[in-house]
């Protein structure tokens, strides 16, 4: 039992545009959501969905789903048409499967077993796993640290641990072996993100903190903590590079999306919308998940304001933008019941964003 719960609470932990939309008048419901309809492909898919990759082709879209956890063993890694949602492929592994990310050449995709404590790297041409790493590490409980977000640059994986004290494994991409750890990374290693204006690392974790990390020394050169004494559990991580701000997530403590400057770590903003789990920048806009509100907000990136508002309950989860910044991808969760069950299969979305 006590494992099922700790694999209860790593699963909640992983819950990793140019043109301006006109806003339906408050008075016409019915065209609001005959509009809404129009952008959104929706497709219940199956159990335990979590984070997405889409070929650097465009081609194909790839979805990391730890299926049941209950009486239920192993995992799927998704291949879907990015344009239907349809399937394409699907790899079926021994591994439940969490966070995700592609290779520059598409070759292989990458995805975190955290109630493991890994990460297996699958062909994409045959969906067969071609090697996996399993970390040593064990808490006081002497279950596998979870393996969380996965963040790939420079021909290396960055893959943030889930436990008190944290740690950052370094990968070898190309042969999936361990090459370092950065230590002393705080509690919980959440959020993970390389900006190429700065040449750093940006890791947040379930302390409050952003750390920032040089990748060519794997040294921890600041640390953060915008909110100072306050509870935080900072999730994820998006940037505008044009301005140098990072956008941070809470989802649970602060509740609340962090601007932040890239350089100095000063908060230039707390955007009072809610609860706030997936972000992603694209151009003028901001995208945020909400999960205890069942929305997916688009804000206008310079005020802030919020300029529509997708409903899609129960609990949106992952986000994920086309290269061309033309479509947004989101996968929707269902409640978990007491027993671990859910009352129907975990849902892919897909919104064309018309810009």
């Amino acid at each position: 039992m006590k494992r099922q719960l700790t694999a209860m609470a790593l699963a909640f932990a992983l819950a990793g545009c140019a043109a301006q939309s006109t806003k339906a008048p408050q008075h016409a419901p019915q065209l609001q959501a005959a509009a809404q309809a129009e952008q959104l492909t929706q497709r219940d898919l199956a159990d335990g969905l979590y984070e997405m990759a889409l070929s650097p082709k465009g081609d194909a879209l790839y979805v990391s789903s730890a299926e049941g956890f209950k009486d239920v063993q192993g995992g799927v890694v998704y291949k879907l048409d990015p344009k239907t949602l349809k399937t394409l492929g699907a790899s079926h592994t021994d591994l439940k499967n969490f966070g995700m990310t592609i290779s520059d050449d598409g070759q292989t995709v990458y995805v975190t077993n955290s109630l493991d404590g890994g990460i297996s790297a699958l062909n994409t041409a045959d969906g067969k796993v071609k090697a996996r790493l399993l970390f040593p590490e064990r808490n006081e409980k002497g279950l596998p640290y979870g393996a969380r977000q996965v963040l790939l640059h420079n021909d290396t994986l960055y893959v943030g641990a889930v436990a008190d004290p944290a740690v950052i494994w370094v990968v070898d991409a190309k042969t999936l072996k361990l090459k370092n750890r950065i230590k002393n990374t705080g509690k919980w290693m959440t959020g993970l993100h390389y900006s190429a204006s700065t040449g750093r690392i940006y890791a947040a974790n379930g302390g409050g903190e952003i750390l920032v990390i040089n990748p060519r020394n794997n040294r921890i050169e600041h640390r953060w903590k915008p909110l100072g004494d306050k509870p935080a559990l900072l999730l994820n991580i998006a940037e505008d590079s044009d301005t140098g701000r990072l956008f941070v997530t809470d989802n649970s403590k602060a509740k609340t999306t962090l601007v932040l400057d890239i350089h100095s770590g000063k908060v230039i903003k707390q955007l009072d919308i809610g609860d706030s789990l997936g972000v992603v920048f694209n151009r003028h806009e901001l995208y945020v998940s909400q999960r205890e509100s069942g929305k997916v907000l688009s804000l206008d990136a310079t005020s802030y304001a919020v300029k529509k508002s997708w409903d899609l309950k129960p609990n949106p989860n992952s986000l994920l933008l086309s290269a061309d910044g033309q479509t947004l991808y989101v996968t929707v969760k269902q409640a978990f019941n007491k027993d671990h069950s859910t009352d129907g299969p975990d849902r892919v979305v897909r919104i064309a964003l018309n810009h």
